[in-house]
């Protein structure tokens, strides 16, 4: 450590807002060049290349092969799937002095279809799973919480090529398979959600979370049944459709503000409910209009119909209207379609032929029947029925997800919880092999499109996961097989003795590839060297200092805390024991 390129910090960084991005900083792993920006330090290039490392051994023992791509990439591929523009502002655009444009890759499905499109013409060379670990750029409006979302990271992205979707399925198993193996060693705890495909199209979609809360996704769980999935694509529990035969004629009521619908309500009993229960501000139907921005730079307006006691969850929204964007409604925009009644907009206005397309959440269902808006100020209108009154032009799930909900298999009360984004898979089907012309030719002598999957994990992202996944009061505790170090070796004391022996032990250990991280410093304390073992996260600490007069060596384990004494002559063999045994990968 007396020449390792190296400073630790007491004081979190004013721009870290994440615990792991506090003590990457402090602990000397990273440093941030610019936001989502970070340079690696010597610590933390070795935690990343290790992370890299069991990917790769993970990829290739599935029998995957690595390739690379450049980063810098041309126009024309992106154009030709739609990306170009759909991507919008997240993609870095440049131009090379002849004016043409390039890109800075965010992701690689269009390499990959070109690449195999060129080296296969056969069905026999098919199935084919392909892999690279690259930086990718997105120029992300908000970088936030460190390495977590950046604009620049490290991803292992991988793509599978099947002639039909049964000998896809095989792939996708196979890349889910080679995940779990691959998460069970970096010793990131993992929740298996579905998901929604969003932007990449296909059918298939699953998300491996680490359910920690410093993440940006919310994933629902079932204890009953097991049933998860990222609360963009949780389904909505309904019941049998209500039959509306007997309710009256829907009518206009006066409702001075929409704080006081329910209340006002219940307070008059000309208006009771025929089922004798109070009113709820779940009966109400509450119209949210939202713009799309597409990629071609157009706009449409949006009205999502809720129910009352529900809030319009935007990034569910933004998960089904992708590559849409969703932007608020502004005064221009009202001033634009002056039939909309701010506050008291109803379905009488809506729809595709009044020029808002009218989306629905799937409990206002046909028979239902709701108080909402009666497109004039001060007013609401009761009993308008589904199907009767009104027909939306559609149904879209984009209400917010609630603890308790019921579960969409089982019915029993689904957990919420926080996650981080570690991997995500997709069976992509055809997309982008029609999109670039990848065709084989078949058994029968006939050209056939190529079915297509795509897999990626955050490398750099992972080392995030971990850190945020095994941090205590003192600092980082890395997993070993991350570790940039199997032991950190710190002498403390004035005896001649201590170094030497120091110095004999990191030989020994070095011969049998243990990896060491000695501190040998002589101008720090030894509370300032045993602080920074704590904050480096090292897995095994070795303290040897004033024991070592009588025959003994303090091991620590980094992360219970245990010490143990450890006479000094069998302390080369204990800690080859120890490191061996924990960094022998499950088979």
């Amino acid at each position: 450590m007396s020449r390792l390129f190296l400073r630790t910090l007491r004081d979190d960084p004013a721009d870290a807002d994440v615990a792991s991005h506090k003590l990457l900083v402090r602990a000397g792993y990273v440093r941030r060049a610019a936001p989502g920006i970070f340079s690696w330090l010597p610590l933390g290039w070795m935690v990343l290349r290790n992370v890299e490392r069991i990917v790769r051994e993970e990829m290739e023992r599935a029998g995957f092969q690595e390739v690379h791509f450049p980063a810098l990439l041309p126009r024309e591929p992106y154009e030709a799937t739609g990306r170009w523009s759909e991507y919008g502002e997240n993609l870095f655009r440049l131009n090379d002095r002849r004016g043409a444009d390039y890109l800075l890759g965010p992701t690689h499905e269009e390499m990959f279809t070109l690449l195999v499109k060129d080296v296969c013409t056969s069905y026999k060379q098919l199935p084919l799973s392909i892999f690279q670990i690259q930086t990718k750029y997105r120029d992300e409006a908000r970088p936030r919480a460190g390495l977590l979302r950046g604009r620049e990271f490290v991803m292992k992205d991988s793509y599978s090529f099947d002639i039909d979707e049964n000998a896809l399925q095989a792939s996708y198993d196979a890349h889910r398979a080679a995940y779990i193996r691959t998460f069970d060693r970096l010793g990131l705890p993992y929740v298996i959600v579905g998901a929604t495909s969003g932007a990449m199209g296909g059918s298939a979609s699953e998300e491996f979370l680490a359910p920690l809360d410093a993440g940006e996704d919310t994933f629902a769980r079932c204890p009953g049944c097991g049933y998860a999935a990222n609360v963009e694509a949780v389904r909505s529990s309904l019941g049998p459709a209500p039959a509306a035969n007997d309710a009256p004629a829907a009518h206009v009521e006066d409702t001075p503000t929409i704080g006081s619908l329910v209340a006002r309500l219940n307070s008059r009993s000309d208006l009771a409910r025929r089922d004798g229960r109070p009113w709820a501000a779940a009966d109400t139907l509450k119209n949210v209009l939202v713009m799309l921005l597409h990629p071609d730079g157009s706009r449409e307006p949006l009205a999502v119909g809720v129910p009352g006691d529900r809030e319009l969850d935007v990034r569910r929204l933004e998960a089904q209207v992708a590559p849409a964007e969703v932007t608020p409604f502004d005064e221009p925009d009202f001033a634009a379609h002056p039939q909309l009644v701010k506050g008291y907009i109803g379905p009488g206005v809506l729809g595709e032929p009044r020029g808002v397309r009218y989306l629905v959440d799937p409990r206002v269902v046909d028979g239902s029947a709701w108080v909402t808006g009666a497109d004039a100020p001060a007013r609401h209108v009761l009993d308008l029925v589904v199907g009767r009154d009104f027909e939306p032009d559609g149904v879209i799930d984009a209400a917010e997800v609630r603890t308790g909900d019921p579960c969409p298999e089982c019915d029993t009360g689904l957990e919420l919880r926080r996650g981080i984004e570690i991997g995500h898979i997709f069976q992509l089907g055809r997309k982008y092999a029609e999109a670039l012309g990848l065709e084989v030719l078949g058994p029968d002598g006939r050209n056939v499109v190529v079915t297509m999957g795509s897999y990626g994990i955050g490398v750099s992202r992972a080392v995030a996961a971990i850190a945020e996944s095994t941090i205590d009061d003192l600092g980082l505790c890395w997993p070993r097989e991350v570790a940039p170090a199997d032991v950190h070796l710190v002498a403390v004391g004035k005896s001649q003795a201590i170094p030497q022996f120091a110095d004999r032990l990191v030989t020994a250990l070095a011969s049998a590839d243990i990896r060491v991280l000695y501190d040998d410093r002589s101008d720090v304390s030894a509370g300032v060297k045993l602080k920074d073992a704590e904050l480096i996260g090292i897995p095994t600490i070795v303290i040897i200092g004033k024991g070592l007069a009588d025959g003994t060596v303090e091991v620590r384990d980094r992360r219970s805390g245990a010490t143990e004494p450890v006479p000094a002559g069998e302390i080369a063999r204990y800690l080859i024991d120890r490191c061996h045994r924990s960094t022998t990968p499950a088979q």
